[in-house]
């Protein structure tokens, strides 16, 4: 039976043979390796997923998709809400045994991510990431675009620190809306996610308030938002204010961060 995409998973199914080609061949997957893929839909990207791994984890909430998956003897199908999923314990089931034992279970994690839902699923999965070995992902080009913006371009926002403070990314493959049915009304992109071996320290809750309040009103100096709230904090550091958001690096939000906590 057909399955008819519905709305509200936001379901776009791959059907693009090279483009499916092209992001397996970015993603180089290897015989054995625990691998958990996000929304497999109708099982485009996982055959040629399964072919080279062996055996795939997934994760699919329509339950008619969920129930095709399960005839698939390769498959483990988790039928859940991915924003409530544990990777950790996915990760610990999957993992090869030797490196359980070492205490490094580690995960790759793929998928065509709801457009609906990305920046959610994201920033889940970034409170998994000593997890993760790497991910890649098809998101909307727009999005993909701001997660590896850099300072003092209007692509440059929260979603670029929250990220890279954690990950290496770049920005792999662009992927034309012909390439899925039914046709998305956006341009997508597909993001590799390397975690960064010794990431700044930092409160992830701390940082996140310290970047949502900087870039609350961007046009504006940071001595207006920014600048203010550092005062309310009793901030006795230095930290110039005289810019916009945007202008901020990176490292100069992480270091505000570690003096605040």
């Amino acid at each position: 039976m057909k399955h008819i995409p519905r709305k509200r998973f936001g379901q776009h199914f791959l059907t693009d043979a090279a483009v499916i080609e092209a992001i397996v061949r970015e993603i180089g997957p290897k015989l054995g390796q625990a691998m958990v893929e996000i929304g497999p839909g109708l099982a485009a990207l996982t055959q040629p997923l399964v072919e080279r791994l062996g055996q795939l984890t997934v994760i699919e909430l329509d339950r008619d998709l969920a129930q095709r998956l399960r005839a698939h003897g390769q498959l483990t199908v988790i039928e859940a809400d991915v924003l409530k999923v544990d990777f950790a314990l996915v990760a610990q089931a999957q993992t090869a045994i030797e490196a359980i034992a070492n205490g490094k279970p580690r995960l790759r994690v793929v998928g065509n991510l709801p457009y609906n839902i990305s920046t959610p699923i994201l920033f889940h999965l970034l409170g998994f990431v000593d997890v993760i070995e790497d991910q890649h992902f098809m998101l909307q080009k727009e999005v993909v675009e701001r997660m590896v913006a850099r300072p003092a371009s209007s692509d440059y926002g929260r979603l670029s620190v929250m990220l890279q403070w954690r990950y290496a990314m770049e920005n792999v493959l662009f992927v034309p809306p012909q390439s899925f049915e039914p046709p998305p009304r956006v341009d997508s992109a597909v993001v590799r996610m390397v975690p960064r071996q010794n990431p700044a320290p930092v409160d992830v809750g701390r940082l996140g308030e310290i970047v949502q309040v900087a870039f609350s009103q961007r046009r504006k100096l940071l001595r207006h938002t920014l600048g203010r709230w550092l005062q309310e904090q009793g901030f006795a550091g230095q930290f110039d204010v005289q810019r916009r958001a945007e202008e901020v690096p990176v490292d100069e939000y992480l270091d505000l961060a570690l003096a605040l906590m």
